[in-house]
């Protein structure tokens, strides 16, 4: 009998220690530099006080050249002679740590983890500590599930793309249009994933994607792998590249990924200008560049680039390519090397860079429950404090399109039964979008409009292909006997996704038809909900005056059905803006998607690219949000005139300088910059949150764009209240433009600036005295 009690307490006893060890996240064991392995522990690779260099350059010293050879792609062998590991590289954590890649699963411990909305969505709160809030708790469930032995630490993530074209079915997983908006983005969600840890430490290593001008999939017969995206100088320069600079220099990432398409006849994956050139050489990448999945074995099978694939394998290991996502440097490194087409120098380069990031990781570090975030675990993944905050981001990014004579916000008193409808109103994994895990939960449309008031349901159609009326007569019927209808409509990754460009900007199928029909039956008041990431044409709903309000909500993350229904019941003040344009359906009869030019070109039709150069028709514009309440806008300071000095005035005739501008590396950037405060008042009835734009236009003449975002802040202010904002502006970086060669220049003459329903203007001269270059 004691026995037994002993045995029993015993077994207790390691179920206890077992389940503290899943709490804490101590199950995963040492990457390598076991502390046990006597063998190793004493090597200089293993040793943390050593520099960082010194390690890996001993580490690479020990390894044969067929190892170095197997460390070169995803799926990285291990190496058990020096008691290393294989590692898997591939993991993606957009919006939120992703099942997409096999270097992340869920189950056990980690059954789910937070989705947040979809990237476009979250883009439209233009709240850039959002951003870095979302990247801090989505590192640290991702460093819980690594601790737990479920996932890696290198996040190929995120896509800061520019949204070039309505129908780009990856659209969704951008920043939006708008090169500012995509580089403030892509540092702030790079530094939140991160952290700010010391001594050139990583809490995980992010990665920006995909260099660059990527953004076609597969349109009218052509894909991404067969693309050849003929770009100028001056679109990549002042849109393309942009992002991946504040990506690199700001951001501070630890990888950039290359992209299947060439770029002016090179794949990206081999351009030794652009990765040794451009994001190692000008930018000082301190990382590792990767490929896109596949990406070499692309550039030699369907692009032809090299005759022979050690040529391939050569080509992209010289240009600067570290690591292939696939197996093709794996396979052909070694006959490249046989043949004197590479050199194992060149590999060593490569290796250096993909084991400076997993030393910076700490996986050489030995144990890694006594390393920083070794503490983290089951515990702090879909914590309520990350469900709170995915339910935030929700509520920011929601943009209010419409709102006819203030039909919203919806009343619980007047709008006692709600009918619901629409092939998005009571979906799930729809809300989360692409490259979304296994969220913790979901609350659909349906059941957030539940928790206010009685509904009545109709999907309406058999989803969002909506391809037959025969479901119409009882959604019709069913908005007849409500006091209000909530129509949700849009699209999914069925309409658009990675490899799904879509046709054209109007609702899938019969949707349309669903819509008119039930707003003119409905007895209430009708709101249409749009969930989609990419814009669509709703021309014929802004126009029915039957249709009271319309809201677009992108994908809105596992908390989208709470988010949608706080906002229509005016718990939530809207306070979105749209980050991409929303043009009519005629526009894409006018531009092939392979057309990258971002100007304007009269000659042949061509109308332009994003809010900066199309001048036509939109639907919606950039930057298009309202609210429950109304600001007014004052300046309080701003500067009348700007004196920009020159590096050597001598060599320049004042009429060249005004003509073609003053390049940025002939002055001194650091003493440009400049502050616009501006004084914001709610003078409505409720309290709520303005998002502030700044845009500047550049003066008359030749230079473009337009105008261009140049600052954005997010303020709440109370009713009656008034809040002061400054906008800080990088005369170098906001106020300048790109000439025809790809030089950033800055504009002498009137800069006008424009804020809500201000406009300022800004005189900037080239000064007089010199000051050294």
């Amino acid at each position: 009998m004691a026995q037994n009690s002993l045995a029993n307490l015993s077994f207790l006893f390691t179920l206890l220690l077992l389940s503290l060890s899943a709490l804490t996240g101590e199950s995963r064991p040492p990457f390598a530099c076991d502390p046990s392995n006597g063998k190793t522990r004493k090597l200089p690779f293993c040793r943390v006080s050593l520099h960082i260099k010194d390690r890996v350059t001993d580490l690479i010293g020990r390894l044969t050249l067929q190892e170095k050879i197997r460390l070169l792609v995803n799926n990285a062998a291990p190496v058990e002679r020096l008691g290393i590991k294989g590692y898997e590289w591939w993991s993606e954590a957009l919006h939120g740590v992703s099942n997409v890649g096999p270097g992340t699963k869920f189950g056990g411990d980690f059954p789910g983890a937070t989705s947040f909305p979809q990237v476009i969505t979250t883009a439209a709160s233009f709240n850039a500590s959002l951003w870095e809030e979302i990247g801090r708790v989505v590192s640290d469930e991702a460093r819980a599930m690594y601790n737990g032995g479920m996932a890696g630490l290198t996040y190929w993530s995120p896509n800061v793309n520019i949204f070039r074209d309505p129908r780009w079915g990856r659209g969704q997983e951008t920043p939006g249009e708008d090169p500012v908006l995509a580089a403030k983005y892509a540092a702030r969600y790079v530094r939140g994933l991160q952290g700010n840890t010391a001594e050139n430490r990583l809490k995980v290593a992010a990665c920006c994607k995909h260099y660059s001008a990527y953004d076609l999939d597969n349109w009218n017969g052509i894909d991404r792998f067969h693309f050849n995206a003929r770009v100028s100088k001056q679109d990549l320069a002042d849109t393309y590249d942009v992002p991946f600079k504040a990506c690199v220099v700001e951001g501070k990432v630890a990888s950039v990924m290359c992209s299947y398409n060439q770029v002016n006849g090179k794949p990206t994956c081999a351009d030794h200008d652009r990765l040794r050139g451009t994001i190692r050489g000008q930018w000082h990448l301190n990382g590792y560049i990767v490929s896109d999945c596949d990406s070499v074995g692309v550039l030699y099978d369907n692009q032809h680039y090299t005759t022979t694939p050690e040529d391939a394998a050569a080509a992209t290991i010289k240009a600067g390519l570290d690591l292939d996502c696939g197996p093709f440097l794996a396979i052909h490194t070694e006959a490249a090397i046989r043949t004197g087409k590479l050199s194992e120098a060149d590999v060593n380069g490569a290796l250096a860079n993909t084991l400076s990031v997993q030393m910076r990781l700490g996986m050489f570090d030995g144990e890694p429950k006594r390393q920083p975030f070794g503490n983290l675990g089951p515990r702090d993944v879909c914590t309520p404090a990350h469900q709170q905050l995915a339910l935030e981001a929700a509520r920011q990014g929601i943009v209010l399109l419409q709102n006819r004579g203030g039909s919203l916000p919806l009343s619980t008193r007047r709008h006692r039964t709600v009918a619901v409808i629409g092939p998005n109103s009571d979906v799930t994994v729809t809300m989360i979008g692409n490259y979304a895990g296994v969220a913790c939960g979901y609350t659909t449309p349906l059941q957030g409009i539940s928790r206010y008031v009685r509904t009545i349901h109709q999907p309406g159609c058999g989803g969002v292909a909506c391809r037959g009326n025969h479901q119409f007569g009882a959604a019709e019927a069913t908005a007849r006997q409500a006091d209000a209808t909530v129509l949700v409509v849009g699209l999914d990754q069925s309409i658009e996704a990675e490899a799904r460009d879509r046709g054209g900007l109007l609702l899938p199928g019969q949707q349309q038809e669903l819509v008119s029909r039930v707003a003119m039956a409905s007895r209430g008041p009708t709101v249409l909900v749009v969930m989609s990431g990419g814009p669509i044409d709703l021309s014929f709903a802004k126009n029915d005056p039957k249709i009271a309000a319309i809201l677009w909500v992108g994908y809105p993350g596992q908390a989208g059905g709470t988010a949608i229904a706080d906002v229509l019941f005016g718990t939530t003040n809207p306070g979105g803006k749209l980050p991409m344009t929303w043009y009519p359906q005629d526009y894409v009869a006018k531009v092939p998607m392979t057309d990258m030019n971002m100007r304007a070109d009269p000659s042949r039709g061509y109308p332009g690219r994003t809010y900066r150069f199309y001048k036509g028709s939109v639907v919606f514009p950039f930057g298009h949000g309202l609210s429950y309440t109304t600001f007014a806008h004052s300046l309080v300071h701003a500067p009348a005139a700007v004196s920009v000095p020159l590096a050597n005035l001598n060599a320049f005739q004042n009429s060249t300088i005004f003509n073609n501008g003053v390049r940025i590396t002939r002055t001194n950037c650091e003493k440009l910059n400049l502050g616009v405060h501006v004084d914001v008042k709610n003078t409505g009835d409720v309290d709520g949150t303005q998002t502030l734009l700044v845009f500047s236009t550049p003066p008359a003449g030749k230079w473009a764009p337009h105008k261009q975002l140049i600052g954005f802040e997010k303020v709440h202010v109370v009713t009656g209240a008034q809040q002061r904002v400054m906008i800080d502006i990088d005369v170098c970086k906001h106020l300048s433009v790109v000439d025809q060669f790809g030089i950033r220049r800055i504009p002498m003459g009137e800069h006008t600036f424009h804020v809500g329903d201000l406009k300022h203007s800004i005189s900037l001269q080239a000064a007089l005295e010199e000051i050294k270059s």
